[in-house]
């Protein structure tokens, strides 16, 4: 019992510190040239794409200043990063081994870059979200999207896999 706590503890440990910065979870895991890379790029894709500042703005309701302080060409590559980071992580600490338990993980990096794209023009309720809270938004559909379509891949392959009666 122990044991099955301790794993879960930590798969569990590498995701919560991967959600805090990408490649601390594969430093955890002991991986540490994925780690430091992955840490490495956090930290170039963060200054290029200006994302503290982004984050000190949105946070103090300054959206059109956090829009206009956004590289989006850089800050584009960080969903990915970021998804990916958590969910290697979390893999080489034993998780994720259900089928197609990536999907959601996949689904979230789409949808949060396409929310990071229309940020600096979409509005909710006439107020202009801006570049970290429409990605964060757009976060729960991607989740819910890759949630989805691993569920159908899931119900057409074990379909597949029955033995016609």
């Amino acid at each position: 019992m122990e044991n099955i706590i301790n794993k879960k503890s930590k798969k569990l440990e590498v995701l919560l510190w991967s959600i805090a910065l990408p490649g601390f979870g594969q430093l955890l895991n002991q991986k540490y040239i994925k780690g430091i890379l992955l840490v490495g790029l956090e930290f170039l894709i963060n200054v290029m794409g200006n994302f503290n500042s982004i984050i000190v703005l949105s946070f103090n309701g300054q959206i059109e200043e956090a829009i206009q302080q956004t590289n989006y060409l850089w800050l584009m590559f960080y969903p990915c990063l970021y998804f990916f980071a958590i969910w290697d992580a979390y893999k080489d600490a034993g998780g994720g081994r259900k089928p197609f338990a990536y999907l959601p993980l996949v689904f979230s990096a789409y949808f949060v870059t396409v929310g990071l794209i229309f940020s600096p023009v979409f509005t909710l309720f006439g107020y202009l979200i801006g570049p970290m809270w429409l990605p964060i938004l757009f976060l729960p559909i991607g989740l819910s999207v890759g949630a989805l379509v691993r569920w159908i891949l899931l119900k057409m392959y074990t379909k597949e896999a029955r033995p016609a009666s």
